[in-house]
């Protein structure tokens, strides 16, 4: 698995975390808080970037919340941030993860493939379980 400590990842919310319902929240896309959470587990910083504000942000922030995810950032390169009139509006971010993408919304699943290719996490696996294997027989 792909080390990811300190990559900054700015998140959609409608459209990529849950389906169009403006300015309801829509019903959660498949796959895109297991996906969130692995992405924080290998040490991704999760930027939520969204057109959202004030009641109707705070209700996304919440419904992330509820659901396992807390964000670095909200609509903001880093915690303390303070916007002023030179403030960039453009995030600082590797990656952005975003339906409107040329392309359109490929999925969680492939979205994850993106960053940490599946080939190289299978390679890994299988050298793990060789190893283990050795190990269990006393072959290592």
């Amino acid at each position: 698995m792909r080390d990811l400590t300190n990559i900054k990842i700015a998140v959609d919310f409608d459209g990529t975390i849950v389906e169009h319902a403006y300015p309801e929240i829509g019903k959660e896309r498949l796959f895109a808080f297991i996906t969130l959470r692995e992405l924080q587990k290998r040490g991704a910083l999760l930027i939520l970037w969204t057109i959202r504000t004030g009641t109707e942000l705070d209700e996304a922030v919440e419904y992330c919340k509820a659901n396992g995810i807390e964000f670095y950032a909200v609509n903001r390169n880093y915690p303390e941030e303070k916007w002023a009139d030179n403030t960039p509006r453009k995030l600082n971010a590797d990656i952005f993860i975003d339906d409107k993408n040329a392309g359109g919304f490929p999925g969680w699943g492939e979205i994850l493939n993106l960053i940490d290719p599946w080939a190289e996490r299978e390679e890994q696996a299988m050298r793990a379980i060789k190893t283990r294997r050795f190990s269990l027989f006393g072959k290592k």
